[in-house]
Order: C-alpha cells, then sequence, then structure tokens
C-alpha cells in the first residue's frame, strides 16, 4: 500500500510541476531587506498543485530596479540577477516537458520520477528564489549615549589643545552591495522576509564604536567640534573605512550618507575653550592693550553709577590700576616696539611657486632656482642681465633676430619703435669695424662704440 501510494505521489507530483512558473515580487518595503520570491498563480492558472520550493526549467522570474535576484538550490546559490527586466531559469534540475527538446525533457521527466519514487513521492528537493533590497536604507537614527572624546586645538601658534566630552545624533543610511556576502554570512534561507529590524542594534552599535576613530580623523585634519556638520562627506568615507572590515568584507554593506543634526560638549568645557581662547589673544601685547582700554571703559561706567558716588567709584578704579602695575599706554608702547624691532623683509626676496619666500638663489624649501626677470636676458658669458649692457663682461644686449636698433636705443621688431615712435629706417648702411672685425646682429644699425674694441663707429666702418 505504501509503495502504491508513494508511486502516485511521485508520478502525481512530477506532472503538477511540469508547468513552467512566473516569480514576483512586489515593491519591497522599506523595512525589508530579503523577501523570498512567489508563483503568480491566478484564477485562470491550471499550476494551482505544484510545489512551492520546485522551479521548473524555463521558469521565468521578474526583476524590478533596486532589487537583486537570487536561486538556491539544495541551499546552494546556482543563479544572481541584478539587472531590470525577466531571467529565464534555464539550467534548472527540474524538468519540464514545455522547454527543450521534447524527447529528452519526457526522458528526464521519468526520471524525476524514478527518483522521487525512493523518496516516497516526495521531492527530495528545495529550490527557492530571493530578492534583496538594493535600495538605499534610510532613516536609521543614532545618537552617542557616552561621550566620544575629541581633541580641540584652542590656538594653533601656542600649541593649546584640549580634549573634550562630544556627544552627537543625527540619521545614516546604508545599502546592500553584495547580496551573496549578506545571504551567507547574514540572513541564510528565510522562510518569509528578513526585516532590517533583526539587524539594526548590532549595526548601531558597531557604528558608534567606529565613530570615535573616524572623528579622530577629522580632529587631526585641525576641524572644530563645532564644524563637524559640515565635513559629514569626510566622516562617512572614515566610517567605510573603520567598517570595511565588519561591513563590506563579512556581511556586504556598507555607509551611503551620515548627517550630524547637532553637536554638544558640556558647558564647563565650552566655557574653558573660551577663556583659553581670550588667554591666548592676550599673548599679543597690542591686543592686550586693547583688552585693557575695553575692561577701562566699562569700569569706568560701572564707577559713574556708583552707588556711593561717582567720586568713589572713580577712586576706586584708579587704586585698581596702581596695583596692577601696567597700563594700556605702556602695552601699547611695547607693542609698538615690537613692530619697530621685526626684521624687515628682504629688499631682494622672491615668492617661490611653492608659496615660501626666499633671498638666495634657490628656494629653501623645494630647491627651484630664483625666477630671472620677465625683461632679462642671458649674455654670451652666461650672465643673466636686466640693463643694455652685461654686468660681467659689459658686452650691449642682443638685438632681436628680427629687431632694429632705433637711434633713440630702444629693439623693436615692429614698423616703428615702441620707445619714441620714429619709423623703422630704410635702406641705412652696414657697419663693421674697421678694427677688430665685429659686426652687429643688425649691422644697419650698429652701437655708438664697438663692444669688442672700443672703437667709434663712424663713416669708415661702413661695409
Amino acid at each position: 500500500m505504501g509503495l502504491i501510494k508513494a508511486g502516485i505521489g511521485a508520478l502525481g507530483g512530477t506532472l503538477a510541476d511540469q508547468w513552467k512558473e512566473f516569480f514576483y515580487c512586489e515593491a519591497i518595503d522599506k523595512d525589508v531587506l530579503v523577501t523570498k520570491g512567489q508563483k503568480r498563480i491566478t484564477g485562470r492558472s491550471s499550476n494551482t498543485k505544484g510545489n512551492d520550493n520546485i522551479i521548473s526549467n524555463g521558469s521565468g522570474i521578474a526583476v524590478a530596479d533596486g532589487q537583486c535576484m537570487m536561486i538556491v538550490e539544495q541551499g546552494k546559490i546556482v543563479e544572481v540577477c541584478a539587472e531590470p527586466g525577466e531571467f529565464t531559469y534555464d539550467s534548472s534540475s527540474e524538468p519540464s516537458i514545455f522547454a527543450g527538446k521534447l524527447g529528452t525533457s519526457i526522458l528526464e521527466t521519468f526520471k524525476t520520477i524514478g527518483k522521487r519514487f525512493t523518496y516516497g513521492g516526495d521531492t527530495g528537493k528545495d529550490q527557492r528564489v530571493y530578492y534583496f533590497n538594493t535600495k538605499e536604507i534610510i532613516d536609521n537614527k543614532y545618537g552617542t549615549a557616552n561621550p566620544i572624546p575629541f581633541r580641540v586645538i584652542v590656538d594653533e601658534r601656542l600649541g593649546y589643545k584640549l580634549s573634550v566630552d562630544l556627544r552627537c545624533n543625527g540619521v545614516y543610511s546604508y545599502r546592500i552591495v553584495d547580496p551573496l556576502l549578506f545571504y551567507t554570512n547574514v540572513c541564510g534561507n528565510v522562510s518569509s522576509e528578513y526585516r532590517r529590524s533583526e539587524i539594526d542594534g548590532m549595526l548601531k552599535g558597531e557604528l558608534l564604536s567606529a565613530l570615535q576613530p573616524a572623528l579622530a580623523k577629522i580632529a587631526a585634519q585641525k576641524i572644530s567640534y563645532s564644524e563637524i556638520p559640515a565635513h559629514t562627506k569626510e566622516i562617512s568615507a572614515a566610517l567605510n573605512e573603520e567598517l570595511s572590515v565588519d561591513w563590506r568584507q563579512k556581511r556586504g554593506l556598507e555607509v551611503v550618507s551620515f548627517a550630524v543634526n547637532s553637536v554638544t560638549i558640556p558647558d564647563d568645557q565650552r566655557k574653558k575653550i573660551t577663556e583659553w581662547e581670550e588667554n591666548a589673544m592676550s599673548t599679543d601685547v597690542t591686543t592686550a592693550a586693547a583688552r585693557m582700554v575695553g575692561a577701562q571703559s566699562e569700569a569706568m561706567k560701572a564707577a559713574a553709577s556708583n552707588p556711593n558716588g561717582a567720586m568713589m567709584g572713580f577712586m576706586g578704579m584708579g587704586m585698581a590700576q596702581q596695583a596692577g602695575g601696567m597700563n594700556a599706554q605702556n602695552l601699547f608702547a611695547m607693542g609698538q616696539q615690537q613692530q619697530q624691532a621685526a626684521p624687515a623683509p628682504a629688499a631682494d626676496g622672491w615668492k617661490c611657486s611653492c608659496g615660501v619666500m626666499n633671498t638666495g638663489k634657490f628656494c629653501l624649501e623645494c630647491g627651484k632656482p630664483k625666477p630671472a626677470p620677465a625683461d632679462s636676458w642671458k649674455c654670451s658669458c652666461g650672465t643673466v642681465n636686466t640693463g643694455k649692457f652685461c654686468l660681467e663682461c659689459g658686452k650691449p644686449k642682443p638685438a632681436a633676430a628680427d629687431g632694429w636698433t632705433c637711434k633713440c636705443g630702444a629693439v623693436n621688431k615692429g614698423k616703428f619703435c615702441a620707445e619714441c615712435g620714429s619709423p623703422k629706417p630704410a635702406g641705412a648702411p652696414l657697419y663693421k669695424c674697421d678694427k677688430c672685425g665685429w659686426e652687429p646682429k643688425d649691422p644697419a644699425h650698429p652701437p655708438k662704440f664697438c663692444p669688442e674694441c672700443g672703437d667709434i663707429f663712424d663713416d669708415k666702418d661702413i661695409k
């Protein structure tokens, strides 16, 4: 009796699973990370007796935007598709006479009947379709239950640093970037769906643990605690770097965005920072004098309103000034002396392209040579000059290859002199020194004296 029932069950189940299935997934809720695919069965469908966890060969699976489909057979991932559209599963181990060659499909169907008979008429197989929500999972709130140490630079010039107890809150978002890792290490074979509430507590705890080293990197960039909300992109990058092992490599998750609603520190620490900033300002003598003048003005206002009489108030203010041992006039004088004693910038100083001021021929920071002036020229002896004659050998500044020398001494290239406006002379005689044979580069307009021997150029030097 049992064999007959097993045979009937194997035959009936195999024939019921011959129909192709169509799997789909409605819009995944924002709180659902993974859900199991559903077979579409309508009132007109004849495929009402097929097994739930069987996918016949040639079945269609719809994949929408923001979803990743995964087929799991016997607990093993066999197919993954994240491209929107229809996916056809044509490599299933469950045959269908409606897919492939008819003869081959019939033969495989009889083999399946025999296999199911050995399992007492059951399928002996488990095939599932899962859909992963690859959209951004938003609105994850966080808050620091315990304060996070944060280093504040009060005055960089003096090296004043102070550690404060920082508290912050806001929201962050994440998304699944590797569904295979998420399925393998997090959700596994779920019967219906896997919701974000099952993992949010763990993610939030790990994120707050990674927030401390991430903020330490922000503090290393000399960013104040009050400027943290303006650097959320840097914090997101730092969080992903800190969480790369626990989130990206183990679970296939990454932080998409990180927003900070408010950043607070205790009132006593905020007051101490203010005091340190004021003390740092007082290290400058002129600033200290200005602050003293302001304090004296306030004291004079208070003295004028003294209930015992303005004269008593001013007498008390004078006694306080004498006890202090220093007045604003002395501080201003000291500041003026410091400014006068400060070394004046070198007259021949120059600024390198790297931004460093130098006085020598080479940059002290990058080693680049001092740039030559725009109107400089290099003599044949190697000396760089700016005047009309070489400072080393006395040779005149060479004229341009296609230029001409005006009677005023200016070298020009156009038809008129750029200095005096005289036109370029035409048909001028060509000169050559009659003593040493030196020829100017512009023979039509030689200098007054030969630069080689010092002879005067006159009519005897005309070629």
